[in-house]
């Protein structure tokens, strides 16, 4: 019988807390639907937009940098858009679930699936450490994405909706 290698926890806990999906909601929230989807298309449109860039940076060869310090800074960035797309997909739905609009909360989720396409390009960067003679280690990275993700979230969220007096 043969068995399946054993990732180590550290490697599998972080990659599983940022794909896995937050629970469905059991009740939307009472915002009308046009305040919510203009809202959740504001999010999506980032996402859309941050997504683009990352798959050019997955089809492109490596990029060669002359000194380490010149690596890092494109990494750091790097790292940074991912975070901030997981950031608007997380921030999408929850602006979805402020209303009871099905359309709305579809609309949403269906490009959280973006996600997946993370662990590839984290993957490829690590490659690409190693072609500039630089490094990092995955489970740091994904630590570091975990914990930036709720305060990217709270940076790009939109402010809320002035009721007219």
């Amino acid at each position: 019988m043969r068995r399946s290698p054993v990732r180590p926890l550290a490697l599998v806990l972080p990659l599983a807390l940022v794909l896995a999906p937050a629970a469905p909601a059991r009740a939307g929230g009472d915002k009308p639907a046009a305040e919510a989807r203009s809202r959740v298309e504001h999010h999506l449109r980032e996402a859309e937009q941050l997504a683009r860039h990352l798959e050019g940076i997955l089809a492109a060869a490596c990029p060669r940098f002359e000194t380490a310090r010149e690596w890092r800074h494109y990494f750091n960035g790097e790292v940074d858009r991912v975070v901030t797309l997981l950031a608007h997909l997380e921030q999408a739905w929850a602006e979805a679930k402020t209303t009871p609009d099905d359309d709305v909360r579809r609309a949403a989720k269906a490009p959280r699936r973006q996600r997946e396409r993370v662990p590839p390009l984290i993957e490829k960067l690590q490659a690409c450490a190693d072609g500039n003679g630089s490094g990092f280690t995955l489970p740091g990275v994904w630590r570091r994405i975990e914990r930036e993700v709720p305060q990217r979230q709270s940076e790009i969220a939109l402010p809320p909706e002035r009721s007219p007096e």
